[in-house]
């Protein structure tokens, strides 16, 4: 699954356009490299997220394709 995709369905981002322009101006890297939009994510890898104030970092637990608001916390687990 692309990362933009991951992002927005795991609502860790709420809209794809906002996390496509977060990996083109270098703030998402996962596995430690810079992410491009459409680099695929995989079970098991760690995404960092730079925010204008703070920063995130995650391991994803799953992928789906669509899954309710109630399911999306289930797709990563909080590292910092």
């Amino acid at each position: 699954m692309r990362i933009d995709k991951f992002l927005k369905n795991s609502r860790i981002i709420k809209r794809r356009t906002v996390a496509k322009e977060a990996c083109e101006q270098g703030r998402i890297s996962i596995n430690g490299k810079t992410a491009k939009p459409g680099t695929e994510v995989s079970i098991g890898d760690e995404i960092f997220i730079q925010f204008g104030n703070g920063s995130l970092r995650a391991r994803v637990r799953a992928l789906t394709e669509s899954c309710r608001k109630e399911d999306a916390a289930g797709m990563y687990e909080i590292l910092e």
